[in-house]
C-alpha cells in the first residue's frame, strides 16, 4: 500500500508507492482511487474529482516546463510521476486568501524513487528535466481547456523557487513560459 506524505503546503502530498521487487524485477501499484480517496481522508483532505485525462510528455535535460495551472470551470488537479529519467516537479499555491499564497514546494520524482506528487486544483505546477529522456506521466481532474489555461514566470522572485539548475546552465524554456507574467500580474481566479 502506498505512503502518503504531507507537504509543507496543505493539500499537496508526496506519494511514496509500495514496491515489491525480486531478481525477476518489481512490481507497484501506481494508482487505486479507494485506497488513494481513503489515505487523503485519513489527512483530513478531500477526495479529488475523478481523473479524466493522462498526459505523457517527454524532455531533455534542463528543460523546464511551467509553470501551469487551469481556472474554473477547469482548473485541474494532477498526480504527477516519472517512469524513465528524473525531473525536479514544483506545486506553488495561488490560491487567493490561503495562508500559503505564492508558498512553493518541489520533490525530486524519478524512476528509481517511483515517488508521485498529488496537487489538487489551486496549485500552479511545473518541473525540470534533471536528465535527457525524462518521461514525466500526469493525470489530471479535468480536461485541457485552452481558455482556462494559464502561467506564471518560472523564475518570478517573489515565489522564490530554488531551481536545481547547475551554475551557468539557463533552463529551456518554450516561448510562452518565456513570456509567463508574474504571480501578481497572473490571472488565477
Amino acid at each position: 500500500m502506498s505512503k502518503l506524505i504531507p507537504t509543507r503546503l496543505p493539500g499537496v502530498v508526496i506519494v511514496e508507492p509500495a514496491v515489491f521487487g525480486d531478481d525477476r524485477g518489481w512490481f507497484s501499484e501506481s494508482y487505486n482511487e479507494p485506497r488513494f480517496h481513503a489515505q487523503l481522508a485519513e489527512l483530513g483532505l478531500p477526495a479529488p474529482r475523478p481523473f479524466v485525462q493522462d498526459n505523457h510528455s517527454v524532455s531533455a535535460a534542463w528543460v523546464l516546463r511551467g509553470l501551469h495551472y487551469q481556472r474554473a470551470p477547469h482548473a485541474q488537479g494532477k498526480l504527477v510521476r516519472v517512469v524513465k529519467g528524473s525531473a525536479f516537479d514544483v506545486a506553488v499555491d495561488i490560491r487567493r486568501g490561503s495562508p500559503t499564497f505564492g508558498q512553493w514546494v518541489g520533490e525530486v520524482l524519478s524512476a528509481d524513487n517511483k515517488r508521485q506528487l498529488w496537487i489538487p486544483e489551486g496549485f500552479a505546477h511545473g518541473f525540470v528535466a534533471l536528465e535527457d529522456d525524462t518521461h514525466f506521466l500526469y493525470k489530471t481532474t479535468d480536461t485541457y481547456a485552452k481558455d482556462c489555461e494559464g502561467s506564471i514566470v518560472w523564475n518570478d522572485p517573489a515565489i522564490g523557487i530554488e531551481w536545481p539548475l547547475p551554475a551557468g546552465v539557463q533552463p529551456r524554456l518554450a516561448p510562452k513560459d518565456a513570456a509567463a507574467p508574474l504571480l501578481a500580474d497572473a490571472k488565477h481566479d
